[in-house]
């Protein structure tokens, strides 16, 4: 594995994102110079801690005996602190039911929703990680952006399955619901040409799963900014 040499440091190379967060910190002084191997160890704790922290959720909702230490996780962003770990097998179906076995749930359409559903990413040939701001609503910046204009000026998007997880992680962690206000627009994801939502209804106390057209925004539907 490629290591860096610059100015005596040791540890494997940083990614870009480690960098900018590094430096970042020297500017406001948290860390000095010589600081990188531990900002880097104490990065990579706080990342073996999230993943064992996934592996015990996936063992306790599906039953699953899953190793995540050889995971290659994206560099963090400032201000993106949610991890979520999409193993393998973790399709749209499967997702909802879990979800529906565990709160109320709703969805708009009697469909499979594997059939329906297609997204930009996927854990078909193996896990993968990805990173989100840790917000109960969705990314307020995001606003009043169609899935057609995220995509236009390059903003990737969360997906279907990310945000369904995401959702039972929350509420295994709190009891609580994400997108009690808002929706989440989940851009990352197209179903039958449509963009699926997914939010909290507060009044039927329900989690639901509807859809809109690309082209379509507004104040309330928002999709979450995705690091992967």
């Amino acid at each position: 594995m490629e290591r860096s040499h610059v100015a005596g440091w040791t540890s494997e190379s940083p990614t870009p994102a480690q960098l900018k967060e590094f430096f970042a910190q020297i500017e406001t002084g948290r860390i000095t110079k010589g600081g990188l191997q531990t900002f880097l160890r104490s990065e990579k704790k706080d990342i073996s801690v999230l993943l064992a922290d996934w592996q015990e959720f996936y063992h306790e909702l599906f039953g699953l005996e899953i190793d995540l230490s050889g995971l290659s996780v994206p560099g963090r962003k400032k201000g993106l602190d949610r991890l979520i770990d999409v193993s393998q097998g973790m399709i749209p179906q499967l997702l909802y039911d879990k979800c529906a076995e565990l709160f109320p749930c709703w969805e708009g359409t009697i469909e499979d929703l594997d059939k329906i559903v297609q997204s930009e990413r996927t854990a078909k040939d193996g896990p993968y990680a990805v990173w989100f701001q840790d917000t109960v609503e969705a990314d307020e910046d995001l606003k009043n952006l169609s899935a057609n204009e995220l995509e236009r000026r390059g903003i990737p998007g969360i997906t279907f399955e990310e945000r369904l997880l995401y959702e039972l992680k929350y509420f295994k962690e709190t009891g609580q619901h994400l997108d009690i206000k808002t929706a989440t627009l989940c851009s990352g994801s197209r179903a039958d040409g449509h963009v699926p939502l997914v939010f909290w209804e507060r009044v039927d106390r329900r989690l639901r799963v509807s859809w809109c057209r690309p082209e379509d925004s507004r104040p309330s539907l928002r999709s979450r900014r995705a690091v992967s």
